[in-house]
Order: structure tokens, then C-alpha cells, then sequence
């Protein structure tokens, strides 16, 4: 695997875990608004679990996937913090930094350290160089 396509993997799963909190913002809007219809007929007590019932488990379900993809995310994140950390370039490093792990465009990292655009892919891949290296020798 290449520096970039490591690096890259903590915007991948972040966008992951925000997909699937949209998708928990909706189930618990259908949860509250779904309502048992009432009549007059005896029910069966062995039909099974209710709408609400099994929107609730899909909810519990999808709560623990984002717990689950939030961890991995923190320790991708950690461990992309310590391979930026070997960068010995102060410059390369937070350029790795806004871009990998705060996720910033390229124009507002060039703006934030005054760098033309062109200048800043320079640095950038002088950087992702470095990081391949590093990951060569720890493989």
C-alpha cells in the first residue's frame, strides 16, 4: 500500500461513520413516528416482535456498528498521527495533517500557510515520499 492510499483511509471511514449516522437520524425519526394501529381483533400472541420493536434492534444494531467504525477511525488516526510524526520537515507535517486527519481542501491549506497551490503539491509529495519510505521499513 501507498503512503497516500494509508493515509486516506481515516477520510474514508469517516465518511463511513457520518453515512451511517444519517442513516440513525432516520431510523429514529421512524421509530418515533411509528404508531400500532388499535382494533377491536384479538391478536396473536405468538406473531413476533412489533414494528417498533424491530426498529428499535436495527437502531442498537446500527449505534454499535458506528461505535465499532468510531474506534477503528481514533486508532487509524492515531497511528497516521505517529507515521506524520517521523516527517522530520515541520512543513510536511502539517500539511499531512490538515489534509489526512482535519480533512481541509487543498485551497485551505494553501491559504492557512500562505502557500501558492502548486508550491504546496510540491510539499506534499516530497512528504508522501517520506512516508513511503516509512512504510517500506516497517513492512
Amino acid at each position: 500500500m501507498k503512503a497516500k492510499e494509508y493515509l486516506s483511509q481515516a477520510r474514508y471511514l469517516d465518511t463511513r461513520i457520518n453515512a451511517k449516522l444519517r442513516q440513525l437520524t432516520d431510523l429514529n425519526e421512524l421509530a418515533t413516528h411509528a404508531t400500532s394501529a388499535l382494533t377491536g381483533m384479538p391478536h396473536n400472541p405468538n406473531h413476533g416482535r412489533s414494528a417498533m420493536a424491530e426498529c428499535v434492534i436495527k437502531i442498537v444494531d446500527l449505534q454499535t456498528e458506528i461505535n465499532a467504525d468510531i474506534d477503528a477511525l481514533v486508532d487509524l488516526k492515531r497511528d497516521i498521527t505517529a507515521m506524520i510524526k517521523k516527517v522530520p520537515s515541520p512543513e510536511q507535517q502539517t500539511v499531512l495533517e490538515k489534509r489526512y486527519l482535519c480533512f481541509q481542501p487543498w485551497e485551505q491549506i494553501a491559504i492557512d500557510m500562505g502557500y501558492s497551490l502548486h508550491y504546496l503539491y510540491k510539499v506534499h509529495s516530497s512528504a508522501l515520499d517520506f512516508c513511503d519510505e516509512i512504510l517500506k521499513e516497517d513492512t
